[in-house]
């Protein structure tokens, strides 16, 4: 098989077409702002393009997130298939953790999430094992980051939606206080360290070049790797959820100067920052064996493009408490890496033991 023959944009997923249109929406969505005079309420115009939008109060700032799970549900039905298994308490976990870990990236701490599950037909709703092991999983994570749950909407699109397909999505708001937890990249520096921290997984993005990657595998999902496990079930682990350590990050007072959840576009999220430096990475986590390489023919810079590799969070600390962070990160039985450092230059990701570059052009979300 020829090096290139499978991409994320092959697969469907198109950065070059999704990216100028978030772009488009951010400068509209800026002229709106104006809309809260006379409110409480003013926003931040430096969180636009962050992982979270921001208003600002006299006391306190809110976040205010949209996440999606993306295509993870499609690998549960087919593993269901095989095992007889529901796999839908991660699915529910997986989703809401999605939502809320876009808003620990700015220092908030989670208060409430929504929930939208847009279904092709009520039929769906028929398999009761199935729904309930849905909402328990949806609930467990709520319980784990400390966020209520306060209910939602659940559409029936048919026409729109696959009859026994289920679209699910939600958006949560949390709190910053006091103000100075705020995180917005004003802070980073040169010389500032990147800490990693690992990743359980896949966790929710990439799924669809994942799912493309079974029809070059001998088994299909069915395909037994190194350890025994079944590339499906390897996909179906639970996302990790980094929210309680940042809040006891920031609680012990970590300088901490940006943050990234290691979701769409890979590795390229390191340089989000709108400050223009240079991030360079000298170590790499272990990658997991469910990034089976070999079948695919990717690119080391295709798969550090799209998948977390191994690291599923990023935080860029004072180099003063890069000990700190270690030692508070194994506390909750995460492992972290100092993996590299911001320096002065042109911006661009440079992982230097695999010799991958990505530059400015790479990443246009703001």
């Amino acid at each position: 098989m020829k090096k290139g023959t499978l991409s994320y944009k092959k697969s469907g997923v198109d950065y070059d077409l999704l990216d100028p249109v978030k772009k488009l929406a951010q400068f509209e969505g800026l002229k709106t702002g104006n809309n809260l005079k006379n409110t409480a309420f003013s926003e931040v115009e430096d969180s636009r393009g962050e992982s979270a939008y921001i208003l600002e109060m006299s006391d306190c700032y809110l976040a205010f997130v949209v996440e999606g799970l993306g295509s993870k549900n499609l690998i549960a039905d087919e593993m269901s298939k095989i095992t007889g298994k529901t796999y839908y308490d991660t699915i529910g976990f997986d989703t809401v953790i999605s939502i809320v870990m876009d808003l620990s990236t700015v220092g908030a701490k989670p208060l409430s999430v929504l929930s939208y599950w847009a279904l092709g037909d009520s039929k769906w709703l028929k398999d009761k094992k199935r729904v309930t092991s849905f909402i328990q999983g949806w609930k467990k994570a709520c319980n784990e980051v400390g966020i209520s749950w306060g209910g939602g909407e659940t559409p029936v699109l048919k026409d729109i939606i696959y009859p026994d397909r289920i679209d699910l999505a939600g958006a949560a708001v949390g709190i910053i206080k006091p103000k100075n937890r705020l995180i917005l990249g004003n802070k980073l520096k040169r010389g500032d360290v990147i800490i990693l921290f690992e990743s359980s997984g896949i966790h929710v993005n990439g799924l669809t070049l994942a799912r493309k990657l079974v029809e070059k595998l001998p088994n299909g999902f069915s395909t037994k790797l190194p350890s025994g496990n079944l590339y499906g079930e390897a996909l179906m682990i639970p996302t990790k959820s980094y929210t309680i350590l940042v809040e006891d990050l920031l609680s012990e007072e970590v300088e901490i100067h940006y943050m990234v959840n290691i979701t769409g576009h890979g590795w390229r999220k390191l340089m989000r920052p709108k400050k223009p430096f240079s991030y360079v990475l000298e170590k790499v986590p272990p990658v997991s064996e469910l990034f089976i390489q070999k079948y695919s023919a990717l690119s080391d810079k295709e798969m550090y493009g799209t998948f977390n590799m191994g690291a599923g969070f990023a935080a860029y600390v004072n180099p003063k408490d890069s000990d700190k962070v270690l030692k508070i990160s194994q506390k909750h039985n995460i492992k972290a890496w100092v993996a590299g450092r911001v320096e002065k230059g042109q911006k661009k990701v440079v992982i230097q033991p695999l010799n991958i570059l990505f530059q400015e052009k790479d990443l246009q979300i703001r």
